[in-house]
């Protein structure tokens, strides 16, 4: 691409079973100028999933204009972290086994996570990646999880104590435990209600022998103080407090609220 034909602009699209969210980048001043999210509705099972994309692109034309770079990145619970040293890119379904279940019908994907010697080894929503084909041609795509650990790894770089963080989406939600840009756990847990959220974290913490009253807890995601997800955890837990995302609003005029809940996507 020449000089002349280059847009400066960026794409992203985080996709999953109950919606999207896209935004697009100024890759020349690095800002992130604009982002919309779609809600699918839990009425309209019955439709494709294919159809509510398609639904979102007749929309949203910001989505039909020309990028320079297209990346979809797939959120879902259908992900492990492997080390380089234990990676065999022959036997992604192996990996998962363990926690997820898989069929042989499965198509296996992973992200090289170089700057920390692992990959995440996941199933990308084939019949999304698909539907994208047709409208792009061409693009990237890669799992939500390895944005998610990579921007906290980076985080924790020369802070000796262990942390938790706790990225919150609709349905389930992801602990990650670091201690100066080391993995020391990563996992997925689905839940209903306050009390499921606090006896995973409770449970995790205990399984680390880390001490509520000790340990730094930091969420993000679609969370707020007033939510009873945060309200419960601050009851049992004296070190909490919200992701720190200030860096990030740099790169945007958008609030705290929305630059936390959309962490994953304005890293992309």
């Amino acid at each position: 691409m020449s000089i002349t034909e280059k847009k400066y602009k960026k794409l992203a699209l985080q996709v999953s079973l109950t919606g999207l969210s896209f935004c697009c980048f100024d890759t020349l001043n690095k800002k992130i100028l604009s982002y919309n999210e779609v809600h699918f509705d839990t009425f309209h099972k019955a439709s494709k999933i294919e159809e509510l994309f398609a639904d979102a692109f007749r929309d949203f034309p910001e989505l039909k204009d020309s990028y320079d770079e297209i990346v979809v990145i797939h959120n879902n619970t259908l992900s492990t972290f492997v080390p380089s040293a234990l990676f065999d890119e022959n036997y992604l379904g192996s990996y998962l086994q363990y926690n997820t279940k898989v069929f042989e019908t499965d198509f296996f994907a992973y992200d090289t996570i170089a700057n920390y010697e692992m990959n995440t080894v996941y199933i990308p929503y084939v019949n999304i990646n698909n539907f994208f084909i047709d409208q792009f041609g061409s693009f990237d795509y890669k799992h939500a999880n390895s944005i998610l650990v990579t921007k906290i790894l980076e985080a924790s770089k020369n802070n000796d104590n262990k942390k938790m963080v706790v990225h919150f989406n609709t349905g389930h939600f992801e602990i990650i435990v670091v201690q100066n840009q080391q993995l020391l756990l990563f996992n997925s847990f689905e839940y209903a209600t306050p009390e499921d959220f606090l006896y995973y974290i409770l449970f995790t913490a205990e399984q680390l022998s880390l001490n509520p009253e000790n340990f730094p807890l930091e969420i993000m995601g679609n969370i707020n103080e007033e939510s009873p997800y945060y309200q419960l955890a601050y009851q049992y837990i004296r070190n909490i407090s919200l992701f720190d995302v200030s860096s990030l609003q740099r790169s945007n005029s958008f609030s705290e609220a929305i630059n936390r809940q959309h962490f994953i996507l304005f890293n992309s």
